[in-house]
């Protein structure tokens, strides 16, 4: 949901690194894959520092901060890749992050983005992604959802960034009937996974109809499968955004390497890989522009997203309406 000057700089602060250097970056399960972009960016990027990029995968988007915050300034972390803007106060707040250095960055993102400790590597939609083979009709809403019988899973919003994601997307649209909407959804929920990955299987496992994830998740199956049969529900509602964000450790003893890193993160190294490994937008448009396929996704006219401190104002809230309904 990343320039000629960038690269030179590259160049230059190659020279500091040496082949004993190691770079340890910590990141969510799905992005050191095999399929995912992790193997690609660490390949075009240790081509550039001579040096050993460790990516550690620690879970999904909001587990990477709780084990930042258990390991606080003891931490191996040199850069934290992977949560995102609704986590970004709270990620603050631990004052465990450096300023990333990187001035006026250019950005491909439909919203104004000024943050000097945080910077964005890609974005997206969430939506519910659907099997056409499967569901004739899809819900065009979340009320057509909620009284449909279509079967969904969803992700945990205390441990899953796309589960923090609902929950504040259902807030955005619902406002104080949040918990009223959440009751009337809750025997669609067959169950509640930890992490995207878990989720999106059980779905293509056909253990339920609808699964949380994103606008582009089809277009994974579209290029790399050549199936056309996965579709995301287009809701009235509106879709709310995920910005996926990048920061530097503070506490990183290898700063030169760290810095380094953040400035590949804005260059075609690593923005290339974007599309077709994590199957999002890339946060600064690759030179070959996106791959034929994504001209086909669902574009949401009415974007929805909290920010900063907005969003961590009301983000206990929201997890706590969904967390009354679905104990019960």
């Amino acid at each position: 949901m990343k320039t000629p000057i960038i690269a030179a700089g590259l160049v230059t602060l190659a020279s500091v690194a040496n082949a004993q250097d190691t770079l340890t970056v910590y990141t969510y399960d799905s992005f050191v894959s095999e399929w995912g972009p992790g193997p690609v960016i660490e390949e075009n990027f240790e081509a550039r520092c001579g040096c050993d990029l460790e990516f550690v995968a620690v879970g999904d988007g909001a587990e990477i901060l709780s084990r930042l915050r258990l390991e606080g300034e003891r931490t191996e972390a040199d850069v934290v890749l992977g949560i995102d803007e609704n986590l970004a106060e709270a990620a603050r707040a631990t004052a465990l992050f450096a300023p990333h250095g990187i001035e006026s960055p250019q950005l491909d993102l439909p919203i104004a983005w000024e943050d000097d400790l945080f910077l964005p590597f890609d974005w997206g939609y969430f939506a519910f992604v659907y099997d056409k083979t499967r569901v004739e009709t899809p819900p065009t809403s979340f009320e057509e959802l909620a009284d449909s019988d279509l079967s969904v899973v969803i992700q945990d919003p205390r441990s899953s960034t796309p589960g923090l994601g609902l929950v504040l997307w259902v807030k955005a649209v619902f406002g104080d009937d949040a918990d009223a909407y959440w009751e009337s959804l809750n025997d669609q929920v067959v169950t509640v996974t930890k992490g995207w990955s878990e989720a999106y299987g059980m779905f293509l496992e056909g253990e339920a109809d609808m699964v949380l994830s994103y606008t582009t998740s089809p277009a994974y199956h579209l290029i790399a499968e050549d199936d056309d049969t996965k579709a995301a529900a287009a809701f009235d509602n509106g879709h709310y955004m995920q910005i996926e964000i990048a920061g530097k450790v503070a506490s990183t003893d290898t700063p030169e390497l760290a810095d380094q890193f953040m400035d590949f993160i804005l260059t075609d190294g690593f923005q290339g890989a974007i599309p077709t490994t994590n199957w999002m937008y890339p946060a600064k448009m690759p030179a070959d522009g996106l791959p034929e396929g994504f001209e086909t996704l669902h574009e949401p006219e009415n974007a929805l997203v909290y920010l900063g401190a907005e969003a961590e104002a009301i983000r206990n809230e929201a997890i706590e309406e969904w967390r009354a309904v679905s104990s019960q």
